[in-house]
């Protein structure tokens, strides 16, 4: 018999992997297969196994339960977000950047510091969202970034690289400093968006950190690609 569970806390496939072989291991479970996208268990067994085994078994960070209504697959019919729908949440804090860019700039008889106020506000928010759950950052991040992949602690110190970038922006201090970490940081986490892109993995953006839930999409490359323009242009400029 099989039986669907729904599983919280997940937020990279270090998570799912970890999931699905300590469910595995339960007493009685012949088969278990996890999905990240979905939050679910699916879990074969030979005899009905109470749940709380299956609790006890998980860490604290996972919530287990199971689900009230198990329908027929094939005649269930499921209606996926649009990635639209998906990038809602990047697409209005980017457009309240770029609004908060234009009042701070409308009065201004130059325009020339407007890219470095959109940069520094950037990071600022992005770097905001990514303390918010420093502890779950980093797992997801060296998924597809290659440097926090090789250097773990990496993974902790990058909201906060973020932060101070972003500082040093708005406060016009050691701007082409800025502006050069800025293209080498960005350069980095880029190459390994591109791999995820290219490899079709389907694994969550840690651009917002893991409290808004981001799948990695073209939009993620095009979001650091600007960014990396933008450093190029101001370094020009400068």
């Amino acid at each position: 018999m099989k039986h669907i569970y729904n599983i919280e806390g997940m937020t990279c496939n270090g998570c799912r992997d970890h999931v699905e072989k300590t469910l595995s291991k339960v007493d009685g479970v012949i088969n278990a297969s996890v999905d990240l996208e979905k939050a679910e268990a699916i879990i074969e067994m030979d005899n009905d196994i109470p749940i709380e085994p299956f609790r006890e078994a998980l860490p604290e960070k996972y919530n287990i339960s199971k689900k009230e209504k198990e329908k027929n697959v094939f005649t269930e019919v499921k209606t996926k977000k649009s990635k639209l729908q998906q990038l809602s949440p990047l697409l209005i804090i980017l457009g309240y950047i770029t609004i908060a860019t234009i009042l701070l700039n409308y009065h201004r008889e130059s325009w020339n510091g407007a890219m470095l106020d959109f940069m520094g506000l950037f990071f600022i928010v992005f770097s905001f969202f990514k303390i918010l759950d420093l502890r779950g950052f980093p797992d997801s991040f060296r998924m597809y970034d290659p440097l926090a992949k090789i250097v773990p602690i990496y993974g902790w110190v990058y909201p906060f690289i973020e932060t101070v970038l972003g500082l040093m922006f708005l406060m016009r201090l050691q701007i082409p400093v800025a502006l050069i970490v800025t293209l080498i940081v960005l350069s980095i986490t880029t190459v390994g968006v591109t791999k995820t892109l290219l490899d079709k993995k389907s694994i969550q953006c840690a651009c917002l950190g893991t409290a808004l839930k981001l799948p990695m999409t073209e939009a993620t490359f095009i979001e650091n690609a600007i960014m990396i323009v933008m450093a190029i242009v101001m370094l020009i400029l400068i």
